[in-house]
């Protein structure tokens, strides 16, 4: 390549200078007031476009649950790990 051909950095951050990251765009949920992204479903309310969309309370269960899951199998494996240490303690 000769030096001709050569683009320098300083070309390159000029030609760059409108790449950088922008800020979504944010509406306002006409049915409850909140920020949501454009086009997009209000995830506070579950409406789009004047329609409900998401059932809220079917989402805020799904989510319970599994919360719900997630800690009792970390709660039996505490108790697994309690119980071994005990047998350990006591085979000494």
């Amino acid at each position: 390549m000769s030096s001709r051909m050569r683009v320098t950095k300083g070309h390159t951050g000029n030609r760059r200078g409108h790449h950088g990251v922008v800020a979504p765009r944010l509406s306002l949920c006409a049915n409850c007031g909140a920020y949501h992204e454009r086009h997009k479903v209000c995830l506070e309310c579950g409406f789009y476009r004047g329609k409900q969309v998401l059932d809220k309370k079917v989402v805020t269960e799904e989510v319970d649950v599994k919360k719900s899951k997630t800690k009792k199998t970390v709660t039996k494996k505490k108790v697994a790990k309690k119980e071994v240490k005990k047998k350990e303690t006591k085979k000494k």
